[in-house]
């Protein structure tokens, strides 16, 4: 039993508990107060102006880049979300490990080395594998101190989400598991642009680049820079707001993404024109060439390609010189033709002009009196001169002036970036220091002008025109734009709008594509190589020296060879132009011609022109052919196709180099294919197989030459 005094004793304790407990309350409430007073007095001013900058912290919502589409829909550019794999080698899961478990380590070096190695040809050489090996790069890591080891080491740069899970599941990495900060192994994700057929038309499609200045994706070439306000979109806008549970990001503008480009491109057109230009310019060592193919009637650009020499025979894009100005050549004698017949200067294809040496010019073409047919037949420089000249000759600075009336300095506005306008140089009577200029000089200067010198015009120009004489006089502007789509999925659909309604009469086109006829069909036709019974294309050849780098006169050495024209000539539906800098010794007929010319005949073949068929729409039943060195069960074959009996013929011999084929005994479809890819022309009479053909097999092959076939069922 207590006793008093020890009653009191307890007592006492228990208060001075109490009171020491009541002293740290109130000293904690006096702290507090003082936090209090200081926060909301003394400091104050800090703290606001701390929370305004962080209430006034505006984010931009980057907007995702519009698609560029294919006239038929397929995308030529768009955004991929990627995800750069990385780990953390100083995350607590890793360095709380007390023994590397290194069978593990190794197990996860041996995976990556295989799907994701740091090299491409990792395994080419002991050295190679021992440098950059995954086994190497974890050794360097783990011999670190663990608060040094790298935390965000790259296993994987831009991978799916699918590269990811597979990574996560690697030995050694399939042990840590969680979200977040929880894992060691994490994914940052960025947006990348891609261009699924890889180089075709990459000029004209362009390509992006991050701007130092702001971080954004802009572009800097082709329809991406050329359309970049429309493909960007608008960024949005994010301000810090204060919640409960902290601050967050609250969007106050929400991003619009870019609108969607449906170009004019057509993938299978654009294929066959980089695959003659690329072979053309091979065959002739060219240096770079350029080609455009465009529908007559809307102006739609369907194809354009630009290759380059660019070094031992190896050829790639380069500049899209389809849009940058050169001296045309001769290609520009259609034109001042076509502005002599509009003026009143000729009246008819069969007037004649004098072609005598004029100008400092001579023309090597007899006869020295030629019809305007002549005169672009055999491109001769006097005629078209001479002609300009019974207008011009008193006012030169007029020929300027008239070329401004139908356009020729007016920007297409096409789409493409690097667009330049023509140059041609307007024959004053007095220089920019106020000197006289003679009218000799001037006359000089007109006459070249006439034929396709002293002048600068871009290629792109130089075919709109063809394809408006084409068009019957209308001028309709070439463009790659077909129409546009917003993120909403509504369509706005490009106008087919004209530069000028018409450039000349009806009468006058029909006058000026009736010489260009004579330049392919003629008998003395500059681009002879050009013709194909199968679609009739007609145009002009051009030939220019290029300027020596030094600015010092021509450098005779390479020439710059062109053809524009259009086809077919009766009823023209596309217009095509290639021009291709080449060494001399070459001409404009077996390079540029050549592209021009494939092409309509690949078109033609596919089915593009809508040229009526030389097989009859319903042909007779024949018996299948099978040359004698294919192996085959005959009761098998006539039986699973219904047939009596099934033709074995000899098999044809294999032809040399330099020698016409055997075909006989094939099909008419390989045979003209096997032909076509020697370099004939062929020809077929009848229906069926291979019976006969002319020229014999082992002739000495003629590249360009024709050949006919009589087949027989």
């Amino acid at each position: 039993m207590a006793t008093p005094k020890s009653n009191k004793t307890n007592k006492n304790h228990i208060l001075f508990r109490y009171g020491l407990i009541t002293i740290a309350f109130i000293m904690f409430a006096l702290t507090i107060a003082w936090k209090l007073v200081t926060a909301t007095i003394i400091e104050a001013p800090a703290w606001n102006e701390r929370a305004r900058k962080e209430l006034s912290t505006v984010t931009v919502i980057a907007p995702e880049r519009g698609n560029i589409l294919a006239s038929n829909g397929n995308i030529l550019a768009c955004n991929l979300t990627v995800h750069d794999v990385k780990i953390d080698l100083r995350h607590d899961k890793i360095k709380k490990l007390t023994v590397l478990p290194w069978a593990s380590i190794d197990s996860l070096a041996d995976s990556l080395d295989i799907y994701y190695p740091r090299v491409a040809d990792l395994r080419k050489d002991r050295a190679t594998y021992e440098k950059y090996s995954w086994h190497t790069r974890f050794r360097e890591e783990f011999a670190k101190d663990p608060d040094k080891r790298n935390r965000a080491l790259n296993l994987a740069r831009k991978k799916t989400i699918d590269d990811y899970n597979r990574i996560k599941n690697f030995p050694f990495l399939r042990n840590f598991r969680g979200r977040g900060s929880r894992c060691p192994v994490y994914k940052e994700d960025r947006n990348i642009r891609i261009y699924p057929y890889g180089r075709m038309a990459s000029r004209s499609i362009g390509r992006v680049n991050e701007t130092k200045e702001s971080n954004e994706i802009h572009g800097y070439s082709g329809l991406e820079a050329a359309l970049d306000t429309l493909l960007y979109g608008s960024p949005g806008l994010a301000k810090r707001v204060a919640l409960n549970s902290g601050f967050s990001n609250w969007v106050s503008k929400p991003a619009v993404r870019g609108f969607d480009i449906h170009t004019t491109i057509d993938i299978d057109l654009q294929d066959m024109l980089e695959e003659e230009l690329l072979s053309v310019c091979r065959e002739s060592g060219a240096e770079w060439g350029t080609a455009i193919l465009m529908e007559v009637a809307t102006g739609e650009i369907k194809a354009i390609s630009n290759v380059e020499n660019l070094g031992n025979g190896v050829y790639g894009e380069a500049l899209n010189r389809a849009v940058l100005p050169f001296e045309p050549g001769s290609v520009m004698k259609p034109i001042s033709l076509m502005i002599a017949f509009e003026d009143g200067l000729v009246h008819s294809v069969e007037e004649r002009v004098d072609c005598s040496p004029f100008q400092r010019t001579t023309d090597p073409h007899a006869p020295s009196v030629k019809t305007m047919k002549q005169v672009i037949e055999m491109s001769s420089n006097t005629g078209i001169a001479r002609v300009i000249f019974r207008r011009y000759a008193q006012k030169p600075e007029a020929f300027h002036d008239r070329l401004a009336s139908i356009g020729f300095f007016e920007p297409m506005k096409t789409g493409i970036a690097g667009e330049c306008v023509p140059r041609v140089r307007r024959l004053v009577d007095r220089d920019g220091n106020g000197n006289n200029i003679t009218l000799t000089s001037r006359h000089l200067d007109l006459a070249r002008q006439a034929y396709g010198y002293n002048t600068e015009i871009p290629p792109l120009y130089t075919l709109s025109y063809y394809n408006a004489i084409a068009n019957g006089g209308k001028y309709v502007r070439p463009h790659l734009v077909r129409s546009l789509t917003d993120e909403n999925g509504r369509d706005s659909v490009m106008p087919i709008t004209y530069i000028r309604d018409s450039i000349c009469s009806r009468k006058t086109a029909n006058k000026v594509k009736q010489c260009l006829h004579e330049v392919v069909w003629g008998e003395h036709g500059t681009a002879r190589m050009v013709r194909d019974d199968r679609v009739k294309v007609v145009g002009k050849t051009g030939t220019a020296y290029p300027v020596r780098s030094d600015g010092r006169g021509y450098d005779v050495s390479r020439r710059r060879y062109a053809f524009a024209g259009f086809f077919p000539y009766e009823t023209p539906r596309y217009s095509c132009m290639a021009l291709v800098l080449a060494p001399g010794g070459t001409s404009a007929n077996r390079t540029s011609g050549q592209v021009v010319k494939n092409i309509a005949v690949k078109m033609y073949s596919r089915g593009m022109l809508k040229i009526p068929s030389t097989y009859t729409e319903s042909p007779s039943p024949t018996i299948p052919v099978l040359a004698a060195s294919e192996q085959y069960d005959s009761k098998a074959l006539t039986g699973a196709l219904g047939l009596k009996s099934v033709r074995k013929v000899k098999a044809p011999k294999a032809a040399k180099n330099g020698e016409v084929p055997d075909v006989v005994g094939y099909d008419a479809p390989t045979a003209v294919s096997i032909l076509e890819r020697a370099g004939l022309n062929v020809k077929l009479r009848g229906s069926g197989r291979v019976v006969s053909q002319s020229p014999a097999a082992g002739t000495p092959l003629e590249r360009d030459g024709s050949i006919t076939l009589s087949l027989r069922l």
